[in-house]
């Protein structure tokens, strides 16, 4: 059987990645974080001395990019050839240079085939997916789709808590300015037909994830979907 499909979306700092990897672990199935290979051709592109607001460049060193990444929620990693780029492509100078990269189309369809072939072939018996435009491109057709948002000061307080370097109205202005340049390729900050909000601007980390596994859980016994048996966060060990 085809792995089952956890399409979920949302803007920066909405805390999708973080939930959506507890979610797999509690579900028992893969986590595939779609951004990290926008992340990771971007490393390639820097590394590479292309200039990544120029389509043409980035073009030309996706030509020899390798990439590869693991589906296991615990033993994470990101490698481009027989390079682990894991802890790299989160570094300022690759975020700064990943909206350029993201937004040349032709890249955009490479990487969704490869999405979509990592799941198929992952023998998961499901993987939660999460990204930028994953309900709507990657996986239009997976049984659960999920928007993840919050209120854009509750991101950005959160990811300031995250970089606690980082000066608080810094880190809003740069997710204003991240969220407004993706958004001229997809829109992520709007949920299309069929797709379930789950807002966590008055949730914390494990509110979080119970209020995504309760919409799995609901969607996948109205679908009729096989699924695993899904108990709150908090009995999952969390």
């Amino acid at each position: 059987m085809a792995p089952v499909v956890i399409a979920i979306d949302g803007p920066a700092g909405s805390g999708k990645s973080s939930v959506a990897k507890q979610v797999a672990r509690a579900l028992g199935y893969g986590y595939l974080d779609t951004g990290a290979a926008y992340r990771a051709l971007a490393w390639h592109a820097l590394a590479h001395g292309a200039d990544t607001s120029d389509s043409t460049a980035v073009l030309d060193v996706a030509g020899d990019f390798e990439y590869a990444i693991s589906l296991d929620p615990d033993a994470y990693w990101v490698r481009v050839g027989g390079t682990d780029v894991t802890a790299a492509i989160r570094e300022p100078r690759v975020t700064d240079a990943v909206s350029g990269v993201a937004r040349v189309p032709a890249v955009r369809q490479t990487v969704n085939a490869l999405f979509r072939s990592l799941v198929a072939e992952s023998g998961l018996r499901g993987v939660v997916v999460e990204g930028r435009d994953i309900t709507t491109v990657v996986a239009p057709e997976a049984p659960v789709r999920i928007l993840l948002t919050a209120a854009p000061e509750v991101r950005a307080a959160r990811r300031s808590a995250e970089l606690d370097t980082h000066d608080p109205g810094a880190v809003a202005e740069a997710l204003h300015r991240r969220d407004a340049s993706d958004a001229r390729v997809v829109d992520f900050l709007t949920a299309a037909p069929g797709v379930t909000v789950v807002d966590s601007t008055e949730l914390d980390f494990d509110q979080t994830v119970d209020a995504v596994l309760d919409v799995v859980r609901t969607t996948l016994r109205q679908a009729g979907v096989p699924g695993p048996a899904v108990g709150t966060n908090a009995e999952e060990g969390a």
